[in-house]
């Protein structure tokens, strides 16, 4: 296959008689006019991030370091040597761990994303190469798997509990999404097709009953049918969410609810098992819902978010508190220090929320996304775009060991399941996709962040120049260009108590609708002026009471920003294991700190307690005196681990 050669792929949107569509058609998450979607994401090329922004920035980094990073590594560490063994190009064992395909197909995808914003001649060979590899590998009748192409081609498609197949092929299919729409170029799509294929042939209606245990290929099977307008992919994608919770995956040594294989998808509204399988299987059953017509699949997604974010979600947005099974605890079980909040399962939880913003137009799942991507999904990369953290601790204590991959003392390279990295990579380079939508009224604002948004309108087109240093700054100025009525919506998160805005230098009053924004309708003229203000004074948090964990101790906020305690701020001779706060002394703001990247931080009062680390228990509950008094300074929490291992922790204790 050369390059420039065009697969014939059926009902490819946009598609021309040379089989090429217009580059930024549309980003990860395109719901087809018919659905049920509220609101409509705004194509990847009607959105540019300014590089000075935050968001820009860091999709900037992500550009230049972390996905060459992603594509060095799955070089490096054998996962495309995995796929040439199969066509007899290299030799050896293969490496890694079944599922090492998936990181390549993410990888992949991060690298059309990256794509829609002009060629790169590196990425696009890589993209290139990588295909006619694929290509290569894929058997006759579609099947593509190099593990058990390799190891154990007696097994494919039977092991359903660990194979990973369907998840893999689900990464495969979003991958060829992201080429196919940003490029144009088909030769990924058909690739991925002919494997989608199988898949309908072999569980399709009257096929067999059977689920992957690790859930992907669901929303990844409504993507392709929402680009190729075959309808087989949808109705499959809808048959594994039917089948799930039927048992069907059998005994396992961590049991039916691991799988969310234990009860029907709207009988299970309390999230359980592994946090990624969980929360990717939610966001599969939602797009199920918004390209079919059962308001029971909503209602139960909507349950299940409700009790997610009441009882077992961390305050940084991350989800999953064991370690065992990287899984979600009892309600309420949240120990800060023994956290695994997975960075894909951050990942995972802003892509489920994103679309229930499409679903129901609710501003709480847009605030959602902003709190875990500016907290949970933030921490897992260094700032310099080549270190990773798998799991996120909300502590670390003096004295950890940090030798265990799975809780390390600080962010590492890459990993034995390097899942995050190309992960956070994926993400981040279709960033721009999540920022607005549109519908029949007008333009909605999500996120704010420095750029330019354009849009076609009913009645025009409109386009607004953003100017902010949000999250740092309380203002942003929006800079209308349009000649017609339409409505801008803009999201008043739920942390700020006081919004302000002004319409081309005039107040307007602030009240959020139901959904959580303000809506400002008028005729617009070029170069309106819209202001908002999101006061951001410093917050002191405390968790539910129930979680014992972290009773008796208070979180600081400012903004959408969760901070933490490291002890490299610390006052010298102060351990940070010592240090308290008093419960309702908010801190202040104030600007700079040693640590790039990190406009401003929390500086507070603070007592050192001195404890004598040796002895274990002591008689009495008589209270200890506040002890000496001291500044403490706190930063960002996703900035934490840039500056060597030290301890740290978002819950305070209280004097």
């Amino acid at each position: 296959m050369e390059q420039g050669d065009v697969a014939t792929v059926r009902g490819l949107e946009g598609s021309t008689e040379t089989g090429r569509q217009r580059p930024g058609r549309a980003g990860p998450v395109a719901p087809r006019p018919a659905s049920r979607a509220r609101l409509r994401p705004l194509a990847l090329d009607d959105v540019a991030l300014d590089p000075a922004g935050h968001l820009g920035a860091w999709q900037r980094v992500n550009r230049d370091v972390t996905l060459p990073h992603c594509i060095a590594h799955v070089e490096e560490r054998g996962n495309l040597d995995n796929l040439r063994r199969v066509t007899g190009r290299a030799d050896g064992d293969f490496r890694g761990l079944p599922f090492a395909d998936s990181d390549v197909y993410k990888t992949l995808e991060a690298a059309g994303w990256e794509l829609a914003r002009g060629a790169r001649p590196a990425l696009d060979d890589f993209v290139d190469q990588t295909t006619r590899l694929l290509a290569d590998v894929q058997e006759d009748d579609g099947y593509l798997n190099s593990y058990f192409q390799g190891v154990h081609p007696d097994r494919k498609l039977r092991e359903f509990h660990w194979g990973h197949e369907m998840y893999c092929a689900g990464h495969l299919l979003q991958a060829a999404v992201a080429v196919a729409r940003s490029t144009g170029r088909a030769h990924l799509l058909a690739v991925a097709t002919r494997l989608a294929d199988l898949l309908v042939r072999r569980f399709g209606e009257s096929g067999e009953e059977a689920i992957d245990g690790h859930p992907e290929i669901e929303t990844a099977l409504v993507e392709l049918y929402r680009l190729t307008n075959e309808s087989a992919y949808l109705q499959l994608a809808t048959r594994f969410v039917e089948l799930r919770g039927r048992g069907l995956l059998g005994p396992d040594r961590f049991g039916a609810n691991y799988f969310q294989d234990h009860a029907p998808v709207r009988e299970a509204t309390e999230p359980t098992g592994h946090a990624v399988r969980q929360l990717y299987l939610a966001a599969g059953v939602t797009d199920v819902y918004l390209e079919g017509a059962d308001d029971t699949l909503l209602a139960a997604m909507e349950e299940l978010w409700e009790n997610l974010l009441s009882t077992k979600t961390y305050v940084t947005g991350a989800h999953g508190s064991r370690h065992r099974d990287e899984a979600y605890g009892d309600p309420y079980e949240l120990p800060p220090d023994r956290a695994y909040a997975e960075t894909c399962a951050a990942v995972a939880s802003f892509h489920w929320n994103w679309r229930m913003l499409l679903a129901t137009g609710r501003g709480r799942y847009a605030d959602e996304m902003e709190r875990v991507l500016y907290n949970a999904v933030a921490a897992g990369t260094s700032l310099e775009g080549d270190r990773f953290f798998y799991s996120n601790p909300l502590q670390l204590r003096a004295g950890h060991d940090g030798t265990d991959e799975d809780h390390p003392s600080g962010r590492l390279e890459w990993y034995r399941c390097p899942c995050c990295p190309p992960n956070l990579a994926r993400l981040v380079a279709s960033l721009n996709g999540y920022v607005a939508t549109s519908d029949d009224s007008g333009l909605q604002l999500h996120l704010l962040t420095a750029g330019e948004v354009t849009a076609d309108l009913p009645g025009g087109p409109a386009r607004l120049r953003v100017s902010t240093a949000y999250p740092w700054e309380e203002t942003t100025a929006i800079t209308v260009d349009s000649e017609h009525e339409w409505t801008l919506a803009l999201r008043v998160p739920a942390w700020c108590r006081e919004a302000r805005l002004s319409v081309a230098g005039d107040p307007v009053a602030v009240s959020p609708d139901a959904d959580g924004y303000v809506r400002v309708r008028r005729a617009w003229r070029p170069g309106t002026e819209v202001l908002l203000t999101l006061p951001m004074p410093p917050r002191v948090l405390a968790a539910h009471p129930r979680v014992d964990a972290v009773r008796g101790c208070v979180a600081w906020a400012r903004g959408p920003i969760v901070y933490c305690l490291e002890q490299h701020d610390q006052p010298a001779g102060a351990p940070l294991e010592d240090i308290r706060v008093a419960a309702q002394e908010a801190p202040r703001a104030v600007a700079g700190s040693d640590v790039p990247g990190i406009p401003v931080v929390l500086v507070g009062q603070g007592y050192v307690s001195r404890a004598d680390g040796r002895q274990l228990y002591a008689e009495g509950a008589a209270a200890a005196p506040d002890g000496e008094v001291v500044e403490v300074t706190a930063i960002p929490y996703f900035r934490w681990a840039n500056r060597g291992p030290a301890p740290m922790r978002v819950w305070i204790p209280t004097s």
